[in-house]
């Protein structure tokens, strides 16, 4: 017997969804890019209105380092120049952009096939980036991304048809009707 549950017809259109390791990976993977950036995000507001290079030079001496090393010198005359509509326009749109992430992994969840283009789309949107970055500079990191992101788009559209419940059309417009002798009605 196989680890894998296969699908099983039940009554006409209906189908049990396969078990999917991959998927569960990715969801876990959505929900969790969703969950630290949604946190990014708030911290950043909660930063805003801060005058961000004392903020700056109290964590570094928190965690005991020389605020007056020319690195972090120049870095905290940068953050000076950082405005507080700055802040909240990056608060913002990385608030958004998890909402989108968390969205995405609870429609995965539910295995609605928006859900799966949505994933897709995302991944597809940050190829081009991906390339351009490796061809001007090439990082494990972002070869590592791009791997990923194609992965997860080719596992996606491969199996789209099996992951995702899929909305059927029915001739002339009616569902299906139970078997006789069912107690259960039509929605």
């Amino acid at each position: 017997m196989s680890v894998e549950i296969q699908a099983q017809a039940v009554t006409g259109d209906e189908e049990v969804l396969k078990r999917a390791p991959t998927l569960y990976i990715i969801i876990g993977f959505k929900l969790i890019k969703g969950l630290l950036l949604l946190l990014l995000g708030l911290g950043v507001y909660t930063l805003s209105d801060n005058n961000l290079p004392d903020a700056f030079k109290s964590s570094l001496q928190f965690l005991h380092l020389d605020p007056e090393r020319k690195f972090f010198a120049d870095l905290s005359l940068r953050l000076g120049n950082v405005t507080e509509g700055n802040m909240l326009w990056l608060a913002w749109g990385t608030m958004i952009y998890s909402l989108f992430s968390l969205v995405e992994g609870v429609g995965l969840i539910f295995r609605v096939s928006w859900a799966g283009w949505l994933a897709m789309g995302e991944s597809v949107f940050f190829i081009p980036i991906e390339v351009y970055d490796l061809i001007h500079r090439l990082t494990l990191s972002i070869a590592i991304i791009l791997v990923l992101n194609i992965a997860i788009v080719w596992y996606l559209f491969q199996n789209r048809h099996r992951l995702f419940h899929h909305h059927h059309h029915h001739p002339h417009g009616r569902r299906p009707q139970p078997p006789s002798g069912s107690t259960s009605s039509p929605p």
